[in-house]
C-alpha cells in the first residue's frame, strides 16, 4: 500500500537537478570506489537548485549523514557553485559479507588546487599522509578530504577515506572487478542522475516499497531472488522517475510486478487525491527477468505529493 512512497524513500541520497546532460564518473573516480558497493548515486551538481521540485524533494529527504558531507564540502574552500560539476555518493560494506557500512564523497569538476591548499595553508591545517596521498581534515566535522587529481576529489570519515584510497592504489579490489554493478552502470550513466543498488541494496528497497507485504513467506522466496537494480531522474521538463529491477528469472519479475500493481489499484481507491494522481501516473510492467517502474507528473503536482500525510510518514 506504501508502494509509490516507498519508491521515493529509495532516493534519500538524490541531491538532484535540472540537467540536460550526462553524469559520469571518470576513471580515477571509479577505482576509488570499493568493491563491496551497496549503493551508488551521481549526479549533476552544477544546476542542482535550478528546479523547485528537486529542492524541495532533496530538502524532506536527504539524509542527516549526506548534509553533514554537503556542509563539509562547502567548508572545504571550494566554490561549490562554480568548481563542482559531477556529485556522487557511494555507501559500501567496510568488509565482505559484513552488515557495517560506510559512505564516501567524490566530487569532480574544475579545481584551483594552489587556491584550495593556500587556503588550508593559510587556516594552518596539516595534511596526513597515507602513502603519496596527502589527506585533509574539513574544519571540526571530522571528516577528510583528498585529492585524486586535479578534478577529482574524495572527501568522508576517516574510515571510509581509507578503505578508498586503499582500493584506488590498488590494495583492496574497487568497483571496477564488480561486473554486476558495472553492467548496469552502462545502463543509466548516460542520464543526468543515476543510482545503482546492488542485491542487498535492492532487497532493502523492496523491504521499504512493499511494506506489510514483505513479512509474507512468498516474498523471502522473492527476495532471494533478486540481483540488482538501478533508477534514473530527470526534473527537466516535470518529474520523471524510471526504476529497473534484475531478478533471475522471468517468473520472480512478473510475481513482482503483479503485487506492485495490486497494492497500487488498492491506494488508487483509499489514498488523496494528490496520491491517486500520482499513481495512476505511474506504470509497471516486466520483461526478461526485468521489472520496470516509470513515473512522471508535473512540477507543481510533484510538490503537492510531498507534503501529503503518507509521504511525510514514510521519510519521518
Amino acid at each position: 500500500m506504501k508502494f509509490y512512497y516507498g519508491l521515493l524513500v529509495t532516493i534519500v541520497l538524490v541531491l538532484t537537478a535540472n540537467v540536460s546532460h550526462a553524469s559520469q564518473l571518470s576513471t580515477d573516480a571509479r577505482t576509488a570506489i570499493p568493491k563491496d558497493i551497496q549503493q551508488l548515486v551521481v549526479i549533476d551538481y552544477r544546476a542542482m537548485q535550478e528546479s523547485a521540485a528537486a529542492m524541495a524533494l532533496r530538502n524532506r529527504v536527504m539524509l542527516p549523514e549526506l548534509k553533514q558531507l554537503e556542509e563539509a564540502l562547502q567548508n572545504s574552500g571550494l566554490n561549490d557553485n562554480h568548481d563542482v560539476e559531477q556529485l556522487a555518493f557511494a555507501i559500501f560494506r567496510v568488509k565482505e559479507d559484513s552488515e557495517e557500512t560506510s559512505i564516501v564523497g567524490i566530487a569532480q569538476g574544475q579545481f584551483s588546487m594552489q587556491d584550495i591548499l593556500a587556503n588550508f595553508k593559510k587556516q594552518q591545517i596539516k595534511p596526513v599522509t597515507i602513502r603519496t596521498n596527502k589527506i585533509y581534515p574539513m574544519g571540526t566535522t571530522g571528516l577528510q578530504v583528498t585529492f585524486l587529481d586535479a578534478s577529482t576529489m574524495l572527501f568522508g570519515g576517516t574510515q571510509a577515506i581509507k578503505i578508498a584510497l586503499n582500493a584506488r592504489d590498488g590494495n583492496v579490489p574497487n568497483m571496477l572487478s564488480n561486473q554486476t554493478i558495472m553492467d548496469a552502470m552502462h545502463s543509466v550513466e548516460s542520464e543526468p542522475l543515476w543510482s545503482i543498488l546492488d542485491k542487498k541494496g535492492t532487497e532493502t528497497m523492496m523491504h521499504s516499497v512493499m511494506g506489510q507485504a514483505s513479512d509474507l513467506t512468498d516474498f523471502e522466496t522473492i527476495q532471494k531472488k533478486l540481483v540488482a537494480s538501478w533508477y534514473t531522474m530527470d526534473f527537466q521538463h516535470g518529474v520523471h522517475f524510471d526504476l529497473t529491477i534484475s531478478t533471475s528469472d522471468t517468473f520472480t519479475s512478473a510475481t513482482v510486478s503483479s503485487l506492485l500493481n495490486a497494492a497500487i489499484s488498492y491506494r488508487k481507491v483509499s489514498g488523496s487525491e494528490s496520491e491517486k494522481a500520482a499513481l495512476a501516473a505511474t506504470n509497471i510492467s516486466s520483461d526478461a527477468g526485468k521489472l520496470t517502474v516509470h513515473f512522471a507528473t508535473t512540477d507543481n503536482e510533484f510538490q503537492s505529493l510531498l507534503k501529503s500525510p503518507l509521504f511525510e510518514g514514510m521519510v519521518r
